[in-house]
């Protein structure tokens, strides 16, 4: 075999070997943090907080950190919790995810809590929202949601009488 031809084979070879890497360098990585059943409940006039809900799974032990908005002024992860027979709410600085174990942010629970709305949330519109996560080496990622906004929660589940459950 001459010179050119092993060049040529020796080129071709390379070739090869990159288009077949390069499509799994292309495809995405699978997503850190998945958010299921996202929604949050729809507002009236005057109406200055409303709740947002989801089921948060995250593949390595993670942490939210935070929620922006542009619909709201603050947002911020609350837990309702009975203390005795009196219901508490409070916002929480951060929230755990444990590696592959769903979270539930729902009524009744912890939750995403929308304050000073700058407009109502209109049934049947969607919002856009960040979720920022920290995991155990301190890297930052972000989550982008658009959460449709609804008047109850889908299929009908979550607590009963919770209505105005985010009157402050």
């Amino acid at each position: 075999m001459n010179a050119f031809k092993l060049l040529r084979r020796l080129i071709g070879t390379s070739v090869c070997a990159a288009v077949l890497a390069t499509p799994a360098l292309a495809q995405p990585a699978a997503p850190a943090i998945k958010a299921e059943g996202v929604w949050a409940r729809a507002s009236v006039q005057g109406q200055r907080a409303t709740g947002a809900f989801m089921t948060l799974t995250a593949r390595e032990g993670t942490r939210l950190v935070g929620i922006t908005t542009p619909v709201a002024g603050l947002a911020e992860v609350h837990e309702m919790k009975m203390e005795g027979d009196v219901m508490k709410m409070r916002a929480v600085p951060g929230l755990d995810l444990a590696p592959g174990k769903p979270v539930a942010l729902k009524p009744g629970g912890y939750h995403v809590m929308l304050m000073d709305l700058k407009a109502p949330l209109a049934k049947g519109t969607s919002v856009p929202m960040t979720l920022v996560f920290k995991n155990g080496k301190g890297v930052e990622h972000r989550l982008v949601l658009s959460v449709p906004v609804l008047a109850s929660a889908p299929g009908g589940s979550g607590a009963a009488g919770m209505k105005d459950m985010h009157k402050h």
